[in-house]
């Protein structure tokens, strides 16, 4: 897997120059109890994430990031715009504290002057410009210009009919921000960076877009949305979104400009009315969200070119005002504890690393119980696990259905596994939760006990002389023959879940 990761960074590097496709995430700070810097610094480093973006310029946090390596996105933040659109001098001061106080050791890549300012803050938008410039005249003056790049935020409502995206064009009465804005990011060598929220899309689109088209999953080509006047295909709204940017852009004949997407994600939970903001699709989004980008797939418009990410968000931010969902976009808890693992495969890999190794394999909601029982069938038998707790009288029988003893088979191997990149799928029926199902007296392999100790794994493996170990007819729900269940689970799983 390093293997194949050092080749596909390269193969990204060779397409689109000096730039590679990278994945970061955004720290926000709405938390009751924030972790400290050096917390944050220790989670980061965890789970190779190499790309932060901070909605400031916290002394400690950087001086946390210090010696680490990790290329660091510092903000002006919307409240410090005005005094800095309208003094160079101010610009100069925030530079000095803020940038060169801190580098190199701190490795700042990036200035992210504002966010969404053109939506959120329209009446700094006159001086929103003039920031950038001051603060880039500010690194020029110490030789940083080439080291560290100057844009803004914006949120993808500033593009009109998105889709197609060939179509698609600024709010031209932004025409006078947006046409210097792009030039200096062209004369800079900057790029424009954009918030591309795909569930925002889904959710306003009073069920235009399909789900599936929102999170990245596979559609047949008869499904797929298709731009009538360039033809291209497009599978997801994300780089539907993107590709609008750049046809945007070259409606102002602007066509060299890179686009980074400064914050993407899809929130874990949310109230009644937001029905899909749920931790399966937020999994699912994210999951495949960092493939693309690492893939680098690039987009229908620019395909192979780079377009790097910020998830939103490492943390779930307890005190964000707003819906449900507004505090349920973080990846973590504050106490560093995954909302969800991944489904990302590869030690080293982005954000796929489990830092509690306290993961179980459990069945996915909604599964259909005939696959179910046709893995639970090879978790037993082929599998080789001690499925011998969930016979009658013994404590995990209850409760007695399909979806509850192909959860204990499939955490029993996947736990047997140590955990192993795929252990976890049987033909995605299975999904990695932190949630423990141990209940009653049925403790669960990798289970912390009452007194505080593991369950040992390696006692999953039955004995060469067990007799109930392996066999999967006890464990056999609904219609249908024994030997079918067998012949099924024998015969054929070795070959599909591994």
């Amino acid at each position: 897997m390093a293997t194949f990761l050092l080749l596909l960074f390269l193969i990204v590097s060779a397409v689109s120059g000096d730039e590679h496709a990278f994945i970061g995430v955004n720290i926000g700070t709405d938390l009751s109890v924030m972790p400290s810097p050096t917390q944050v610094v220790a989670l980061l480093k965890a789970q190779n994430i190499r790309y932060v973006r901070l909605y400031d310029a916290d002394r400690a946090m950087l001086l946390a990031l210090a010696n680490t390596g990790i290329q660091v996105a510092v903000s002006v933040p919307n409240d410090q715009l005005l005094g800095i659109g309208q003094s160079n001098a101010t610009a100069a001061n925030w530079v000095a504290r803020n940038v060169i106080a801190h580098v190199p050791a701190t490795n700042i890549t990036t200035i992210a002057v504002g966010s969404e300012v053109l939506t959120a803050l329209p009446n700094a938008a006159p001086v929103l410009v003039s920031a950038l410039k001051f603060i880039h005249s500010a690194l020029v003056a110490s030789n940083l210009d080439s080291q560290i790049k100057v844009s803004t935020p914006h949120s993808s409502s500033i593009i009109l009919d998105s889709f197609p995206p060939s179509q698609a064009f600024f709010n031209r009465s932004w025409d006078p921000v947006m046409v210097p804005l792009l030039k200096f990011l062209q004369s800079t060598g900057s790029y424009l960076m954009l918030n591309v929220y795909p569930y925002y899309e889904y959710m306003q689109s009073n069920g235009v877009i399909p789900l599936d088209y929102a999170l990245f999953r596979p559609l047949p080509p008869n499904k797929e949305a298709v731009d009538a006047n360039t033809l291209l295909h497009y599978t997801n709204v994300f780089d539907a979104v993107v590709d609008a940017a750049y046809f945007a852009m070259s409606y102002l004949n602007i066509t060299n400009i890179p686009i980074v997407v400064t914050e993407s994600g899809w929130p874990s939970k949310g109230d009644s009315s937001e029905p899909d903001a749920t931790v399966e699709n937020a999994n699912t989004y994210n999951s495949n969200l960092i493939k693309h980008v690492l893939n680098n797939t690039g987009t229908p418009k620019h395909p192979g070119i780079a377009v790097s990410t910020y998830i939103y968000e490492l943390y779930r931010e307890d005190l964000r005002p707003g819906s449900v969902s507004e505090k349920n976009w973080g990846l973590f808890d504050a106490n560093g504890i995954p909302v969800y693992i991944l489904h990302l495969t590869g030690a080293g890999t982005v954000l796929a690393n489990d830092t509690t190794n306290q993961t179980f394999c459990v069945a996915k909601e909604g599964a259909d119980s005939k696959m179910l029982q046709a893995a639970l069938d090879w978790a037993c038998g082929p599998g080789k696990v001690d499925c011998s707790p969930l016979l009658q009288g013994h404590p995990c029988y209850e409760p007695d259905n399909v979806v509850s003893h192909s959860t204990y088979a499939f955490n029993a191997y996947f736990q047997r596994m140590a955990k192993s990149p795929g252990t976890c799928d049987f033909k995605e029926v299975a999904t990695i939760t932190t949630t423990d199902p141990s209940h009653g007296s049925c403790v669960f392999p990798g289970s912390v006990g009452k007194n505080g100790t593991i369950t040992n794994d390696t006692s999953l493996a039955p004995s060469t002389n067990s007799t109930s170990s392996g066999c999967p007819s006890p464990y056999f729900y609904g219609t249908g023959s024994f030997t079918t269940s067998v012949i099924i689970g024998v015969l054929l799983m070795s070959a599909v879940f591994l």
